[in-house]
């Protein structure tokens, strides 16, 4: 820690994106990233947990955490803007635009809730704000470190968990209905989750008497075709990616497998402070069992064929969690049009990234957003 400290003064002054600097320090910098996003994970897991049980407060302690994570983010974009470490042009804009919506979110957020009160409904446009920003930043990072970190010992974990926060990213709106749906069922025994001021503020904000139909647009406001497909589009289709842009066997299982311990994890530890309890999405493993699988396959047959399987194996695994577990309420004929748009999404990675005329439209992509922005890449020898 005081290398890396003295690394940080010892280079603290102005430099182009690309600079060349110490390979111990750079690989710190990727390190502290980590640090962050894993406090802004941790933080927002909890949040959600604990506003499905009181109203909403500023101050709340999984807002704090989340804080913390934020801060040590805007510590490490600073650095990276100033020094040009680290980073190249390109992955610098990924992270600013990503902080730079974040923050504008964040205060957005708490007026769209000191109007509405409720800070429970993840599918909330100032909520879709603060997932956009967040992901912006991941893309930022994931080619930051494939870029700059090669040769780490930890190279492939590190990878592993940026791709983990683009796929908690997306997932975390499933959250509500996996807390929601158990929410209901101890609203249905009589032994209700959340406190009474809770509840009776959803019933109120409907116009309605707590009862029933109230609890259930508080706990499950959305229909049930959304839990699967976007678990599966999203979910699934980061899973799909990764595994593509890593390029290594089970990538897509190593991945799942983590998340799903995390969240194992944190469940057994909200559930020992007596917090309200979500479901599990086990099926999600499934799925990306399914993927790595999948690209055995002839890279012709891969998306359509792909798709199909990796579709089926999630609903179906979807089910058997339903049936013997718990799962949110589903929608299974949403299978029918995931599977189309698991296929489009597989068709637009395969030719993108697998053949010559879609990875020339990429870079003129990535060239043209260079030049919009005015960058310029440093000519300074990278490390």
């Amino acid at each position: 820690m005081a290398g890396t400290a003295e690394l940080v003064r010892s280079h603290w002054t102005r430099g182009e994106p690309g600079r060349a600097a110490p390979r111990e320090l750079v690989v710190a910098l990727y390190r502290w990233w980590v640090a962050a996003m894993a406090f802004k994970i941790a933080g927002a897991t909890w949040d959600i947990c604990w506003h499905f049980r009181w109203l909403r407060d500023d101050f709340a302690p999984p807002h704090l955490i989340n804080t913390v994570g934020t801060v040590i983010v805007i510590g490490l974009v600073v650095f990276h803007a100033y020094t040009g470490i680290g980073v190249d042009r390109v992955t610098l804009r990924w992270m600013q635009w990503g902080l730079g919506v974040f923050l504008i979110a964040a205060p957005l957020d708490v007026i769209n809730h000191r109007i509405n009160g409720l800070d429970i409904t993840a599918w909330s446009p100032s909520h879709a704000l603060l997932y956009f920003g967040t992901g912006l930043m991941s893309v930022g990072l994931i080619r930051g470190w494939q870029r700059y970190g090669g040769g780490d010992r930890y190279f492939y974990p590190v990878t592993c968990f940026l791709w983990f926060t683009v796929l908690d990213n997306f997932l975390f709106l499933n959250q509500h209905q996996e807390y929601g749906v158990l929410g209901l069922a101890a609203w249905e025994r009589g032994t209700p989750y959340a406190e009474d001021s809770l509840l009776q503020f959803a019933a109120n904000d409907l116009g309605r008497p707590l009862d029933w139909i109230a609890v259930k647009s508080f706990t499950l406001p959305v229909p049930d075709w959304v839990y699967p497909t976007w678990a599966t589009i999203t979910g699934l289709g980061t899973l799909l990616l990764a595994r593509r842009l890593v390029g290594r066997r089970w990538t897509a299982t190593t991945i799942a497998a983590g998340y799903l311990v995390f969240r194992c994890v944190a469940w057994g530890l909200l559930a020992a402070a007596n917090f309200p309890l979500s479901t599990v999405p086990f099926f999600l493993l499934g799925g990306a069992v399914a993927i790595d699988l999948s690209f055995r396959l002839a890279p012709r047959i891969r998306p359509l064929a792909g798709a199909a399987i990796v579709t089926a194996v999630t609903y179906v695994g979807l089910w058997v969690q339903q049936t013997y577990l718990a799962a949110p309420p589903v929608d299974y004929w949403s299978a029918l049009y995931t599977v189309v748009l698991v296929a489009a999404v597989w068709s637009v990675f395969s030719y993108l990234l697998d053949t010559e005329h879609g990875l020339q439209s990429w870079q003129r992509l990535v060239s043209c957003g260079q030049t919009m922005t005015g960058a310029r890449e440093s000519t300074t020898p990278k490390p």
